[in-house]
């Protein structure tokens, strides 16, 4: 049966030359292939039995069609499996009180890592920090824990890690839905995941003024989006291969903004959070992006920077220091690679950190490079992250 989405692809294609070249590369990115109609063998002469031809196999390292804003580095390869980090490893889920008179809302599945290290003294007396960890597309929550192996780092540092995961039923790749207006304006998953946090916050010992969330693609578009509308929530932003906030709207723009950005959004798409919400307090942010990105393109970081100067209102006179870290060899044993930091610092404070690693492509850097969306050279994004949300802490 040809899916609903497949059929509108097909009615497209039927059009003019413009609309076919658009119809062609919406559906590769986002369905995959289009199928096309099996064409009818022609009738043949009964010929002299002979050996059958062998088929030919396909090629063990195809990649498969995959979502929007996702495409592995390579083919995944055979994991080993290691031995998982010694503590708790929760299922379950949000669902939000229905209003009265009305059905149940959807639900939201989540998973919960509590490390088995027993709390230092200010984390007894305070609560553990907690860290929110949003997927890409074509991911799981257990899928993203293991490519960043988050929870292994959040072991030694004593970190909750809570992972929300979308649901089939709301798309059926498990993309965030980060280019859809009412959600940027704080509707949709928003309210789910906050809903999440706030559950788990409250079943557990968790340091209100130490939460922080971040995510990779379609999950740092949507962490971007959950900080802006609930920037009293969180004491820090980490953002990874993302999306310029503010513009899209619907799958062909967000698609154009995955690939060029959104210069004439960036800086309104913040003067309208600012007006929603005037005392807007300070949200440090880091920005990690692969320079050879070829999914969600180096353009969109560019105007997340800016997005980061206006929403945090900093000065013209703001301290900015760059540095340029090597990388290592390609087939060494701890192959790295090379990149460049950029800190905006405030006062005592960096404000914003923005990483750009040469040569990286859409995958999280530094990951286990046995599953998809992951490269295993260096810098260690997982790492980075909690190394720059240490600094900071909600008032």
């Amino acid at each position: 049966m040809v899916k609903p989405a497949t059929k509108w692809l097909r009615g497209l294609l039927r059009a003019g030359k413009a609309q076919q070249r658009t119809a062609t590369k919406l559906a590769k990115v986002l369905f995959g292939p289009v199928p096309a109609k099996p064409r009818a063998k022609p009738r043949s002469k009964p010929v002299a039995k002979t050996r059958p031809t062998p088929r030919a196999r396909p090629a063990s390292d195809a990649v498969p069609s995959l979502a929007p804003f996702a495409t592995p580095l390579s083919p995944p390869r055979v994991r080993k499996r290691t031995a998982p980090p010694p503590g708790k490893w929760l299922a379950a889920h949000y669902a939000p009180l229905a209003e009265l008179g009305q059905l149940p809302g959807r639900r939201l599945p989540y998973f919960l890592y509590l490390p088995e290290k027993a709390p230092s003294a200010a984390m007894r007396s305070r609560g553990r920090p907690l860290l929110v960890m949003l997927h890409g597309c074509e991911q799981s929550a257990t899928q993203f824990a293991d490519g960043t192996r988050m929870n292994r780092l959040a072991e030694r540092k004593g970190y909750a890690v809570l992972y929300p995961q979308q649901s089939l039923r709301s798309h059926a790749r498990r993309c965030w839905k980060w280019y859809d207006k009412l959600t940027q304006e704080g509707g949709g998953d928003v309210r789910l995941i906050v809903g999440a946090i706030e559950q788990v916050a409250a079943r557990y010992a968790i340091d209100r003024a130490r939460i922080y969330i971040c995510g990779i693609s379609a999950g740092a578009g949507m962490a971007h989006i959950v900080a802006l509308n609930h920037p009293h929530l969180f004491a820090a932003l980490g953002l990874h291969s993302g999306p310029v906030f503010g513009a899209g709207h619907n799958l062909i723009g967000a698609l154009g903004v995955m690939q060029h950005g959104a210069s004439a959004r960036a800086d309104a798409a913040i003067d309208e959070v600012l007006a929603r919400q005037p005392a807007f307090p300070r949200l440090p942010t880091i920005l990690l992006q692969g320079q050879a990105d070829k999914v969600v393109r180096p353009i969109n970081q560019t105007q997340l920077v800016r997005q980061s100067v206006r929403v945090n209102r900093m000065p013209a006179d703001t301290l900015v220091t760059a540095q340029r870290l090597p990388g290592g060899a390609a087939g060494g044993r701890n192959p790295a690679h090379a990149y460049a930091l950029h800190d905006y610092q405030v006062g005592k404070q960096v404000l914003l950190r923005v990483a750009q690693v040469e040569h990286l492509e859409h995958a999280w850097s530094g990951g286990d490079a046995s599953l998809p969306f992951n490269d295993k050279a260096k810098p260690d994004a997982s790492k980075m992250l909690l190394d720059f949300f240490a600094g900071h802490r909600r008032r």
